[in-house]
Formats: C-alpha cells, sequence, structure tokens
C-alpha cells in the first residue's frame, strides 16, 4: 500500500483511496495552511478550545466547508476528554460542536454513522486519528486515539459498536492518520504499563527503551495492533507515513510546539443530496 493520505489542496489532505471509491465521501485531514487565524494558530487553526480567536476559527472551517462542498451545519463535534465514549451521530445531531464548542457532544472521542448528509469531525495535534469504512453497510467511523485513548481501547471500542449493529470486522476498512511518530514521542513507565493490557502475546512491541524509564513508542503501530486483535484484516488497514511533529510545514504539534498551538480537523462524512 502507498501514502493513503493526499494534499488535495492546501486546506487538506484527502484520503485519496476511499474518496476516489466512493464520490459521495469526503474523508480526509486538514493542514494548518491557507486559514485566517494569526500567531500561534497560524493559519489553518480548527480548534475552538486553544485561545484562538472565534470568529477566525469559525471562518477556517467554513473555509473547508466550501472546499468540501459540506455545509458546516451539517457538522457535528466534541468536547474530548481522550477517553474512549463514541457516539453514533443521526441527522438531528448536525450542528452540534460545529461553530462553537459548548455545544459539541460531551466527553466524546468517537463518532460513527450510516446516515448521508452528516460530517463527523473531531480536533488533532499529535493524537492519532482513525478512519473507519464498511462500504457494503455504508458505516463510516472516525475516532481520537492519543495514548489514554489507545490504552483504553477506542479503536476495538469502534469496532464492537459496528458489530453490535451486524458490521463484521471482515467489513471494515480503516486508516491511520498522521499523528506523532515514534521518533517524536518519548514516554514514561506509567504510558508503557498502561499498554501492556494489548501487548501480552506480542513477540515485536512498539516500543524501545531509550533510557532508564524512558521510551520511545509508536502509537499509530499500537492502533493498527488493535484493530487487528479486534478482527479487522491486515490488508483492510491503511497507515500513513505523515509525522505531526517532524512534517512542521504542514500540521500543528501540541508537543513540539511545546502546548501553545492551533488544531487539525479529521472528518468523514457521506454527501447529502
Amino acid at each position: 500500500m502507498g501514502e493513503p493520505f493526499d494534499r488535495k489542496f492546501t486546506e487538506y489532505f484527502a484520503l485519496s483511496e476511499w474518496v476516489s471509491r466512493f464520490p459521495d465521501l469526503a474523508a480526509g485531514f486538514t493542514s494548518k495552511e491557507g486559514g485566517f487565524s494569526k500567531g500561534s494558530f497560524e493559519s489553518l487553526n480548527m480548534g475552538f478550545h486553544v485561545g484562538d480567536e472565534l470568529d477566525k476559527v469559525v471562518s477556517n472551517r467554513i473555509l473547508l466547508a466550501e472546499r468540501l462542498g459540506t455545509p458546516i451545519d451539517d457538522w457535528v463535534a466534541a468536547e474530548q476528554t481522550h477517553g474512549n465514549r463514541i457516539v453514533k451521530a443521526s441527522l438531528n445531531d448536525r450542528g452540534k460542536g460545529a461553530k462553537e464548542y459548548a455545544s459539541g457532544f460531551k466527553d466524546t472521542d468517537g463518532f460513527y454513522t450510516n446516515e448521508p448528509g452528516i460530517l463527523l469531525t473531531l480536533a488533532f495535534a499529535d493524537c492519532v486519528p482513525l478512519f473507519f469504512i464498511a462500504p457494503e453497510k455504508g458505516y463510516i467511523g472516525v475516532a481520537h486515539a492519543g495514548w489514554k485513548g489507545t490504552a483504553k481501547g477506542i479503536a476495538a471500542e469502534m469496532v464492537k459498536a459496528w458489530m453490535e449493529e451486524g458490521v463484521s470486522p471482515e467489513e471494515i476498512h480503516a486508516a491511520i492518520g498522521p499523528s506523532i511518530c515514534r521518533n517524536c514521542y518519548v514516554v514514561d513507565d506509567r504510558v508503557i504499563n498502561e499498554m501492556e493490557i494489548w501487548l501480552d502475546e506480542t513477540v515485536e512491541k512498539p516500543y524501545n527503551e531509550i533510557s532508564q524509564g524512558q521510551y520511545s513508542i509508536d502509537l499509530k503501530e499500537m492502533n493498527k495492533l488493535i484493530l487487528r486483535k479486534s478482527g479487522i484484516p491486515a490488508n483492510h488497514i491503511e497507515m500513513t507515513q505523515f509525522c505531526t511533529s517532524c512534517d512542521s510545514e504542514y500540521y500543528f504539534s501540541h508537543r513540539r510546539d511545546e502546548g501553545k498551538t492551533g488544531r487539525m480537523l479529521s472528518f468523514i462524512g457521506w454527501k447529502g443530496e
């Protein structure tokens, strides 16, 4: 498999194979370029909660909505908490969190739907964006997997939710999006201990100790492992090589920018009539 994310426009990277196979699908991950924000948020900041001016963020989101052909009033968004709660979004939810932070879904780090006319969105600045599609059943989803969400198995929770609705893991395709790479992400014993629940039978660990109590960890590989353990076939999982920290010309990075930075947006949705 080649690189799944293709920079079609200044504002975003498309999940190119998915959107080429399904013309009614919008799916991708924004860059940090082409927007209206200034200073630390220059320029396409999509996050309401980071201290940027509200009107700038709304303008950035409207710009993306116009580029995608998906009205901003059809978006749903969340107050993310690094948990593993997943919500099934419906047409009645459209607009929640689209133009301000407070109306977003509370304590939510994943969305899915099987209805057209809804754009599922989540914000990122190093954590792992996970994209899901079961084209035969019309299901799509997106999840936010930082180290806490990864350890809590948010990837597995998405698969479980779909199984309860009659979608088998073998029908699901997943894509792992731009996020911090192994070389840029160093953690301590506490994080590694939380991950071990998924690694008991794994010979090749997705981390290595670089000094006493310090480890470099590959969160993309961790999530790929969890997706595989959840039953998704290996040839149904695509993974980007982009790093939000290394690729500074494209992305905001919470770690690289020492906390004062903007947010990118993951998005996926079936376009409405």
